[in-house]
């Protein structure tokens, strides 16, 4: 089956054949480019971003979320981005069993990927996967992503609404990490919050929000027992309707097409031959490494 094939069985909403497309974008191979680069163009605002430290309940959450949006009648998409297994670059697939129940539901897809070694805590083609979802027919798409870090605010360009989700011990967790909560939080959750200090903690994150000069609504839920979730659920679909600042997912996508460029002016460079010219030019003790790189870029 050709690209063509694929992405007109996709735009069917044919769940194997999403699957397909989104493994040729992963995998890159013949055609992913192609592909690509015939999506039509999708305005609306429908990604949903859910971060935070490891242990804070986001995929129970998630899974709560799904629930939600399913009873209201939509049609979600999840990305799952896990660590990377250092055997095989695969997803290690964690708490995915949490979202089982809805891996055949006729409303529902759910794929993991793996980080690959991405240093924002997202897969290398996380953009372009989440371009091929937009441009199909779901209402929502929500990125699950590892955790949350100074390193890992990525998330907050590609996601139209960003949940940042934490638990009542967080405290200290969120005085080292605070710039970087504070740039990329639309909405906090405190998350198990039937634990001693949950409501202490949630006091805490509302000034804290409010001493950033930041109206971010902060949340309680007890994601598995469902609770405050129609709640978290009004409020994403509520900043999803807000005409918000585009310019860190304008930052986001600049950053990603100077790389796709660099990326195709360096096609046609070759390692070996590098290697071949450098390692002639230093058996006749002529090598400067930014001479080299001048000479090689004027094409001497």
């Amino acid at each position: 089956m050709n690209w063509q094939e694929m992405l007109a069985a996709a735009q069917k909403m044919d769940t194997r054949s999403i699957a397909r497309c989104i493994s040729l974008i992963e995998d890159e191979d013949d055609g992913f480019e192609e592909l690509l680069s015939s999506l039509p163009p999708k305005t609306k605002k429908n990604i949903i971003g859910i971060t935070g430290p490891p242990g804070a309940g986001k995929s129970t959450l998630t899974d709560g979320l799904i629930g939600e949006f399913i009873n209201q009648g939509k049609t979600v998409a999840v990305l799952c981005v896990d660590p990377s297994s250092p055997f095989h670059l695969g997803a290690l697939l964690g708490d995915r069993i949490r979202m089982s129940g809805w891996y055949t539901h006729p409303n529902v897809f759910i794929r993991s990927l793996a980080t690959r070694g991405s240093l924002g805590g997202l897969h290398p083609r996380i953009i372009e996967i989440t371009e091929l979802l937009k441009a199909l027919s779901f209402d929502l798409i929500i990125i699950e992503t590892v955790g949350v870090g100074q390193s890992e605010i990525e998330i907050a360009g590609l996601a139209d609404a960003t949940v940042v989700v934490l638990v009542p011990e967080a405290g200290d967790e969120v005085q080292t990490m605070k710039a970087g909560l504070m740039e990329i939080a639309d909405i906090f959750v405190v998350n198990k919050s039937d634990r001693p200090e949950a409501n202490h903690f949630a006091t805490y994150l509302k000034a804290m929000t409010h001493a950033a000069g930041k109206d971010a609504p902060v949340i309680s839920t007890v994601a598995s027992e469902k609770t405050g979730l129609p709640e978290l659920a009004s409020v994403i679909t509520q900043h999803l309707a807000l005409d918000t600042d585009n310019k860190r997912k304008a930052l986001l996508l600049a950053e990603r097409a100077y790389q796709l460029i660099r990326n195709q002016k360096m096609k046609s460079i070759s390692k070996s031959v590098l290697a071949k010219e450098i390692e002639k030019a230093i058996q006749q003790h002529q090598f400067n490494l930014y001479h080299f790189i001048q000479s090689f870029d004027h094409g001497k």
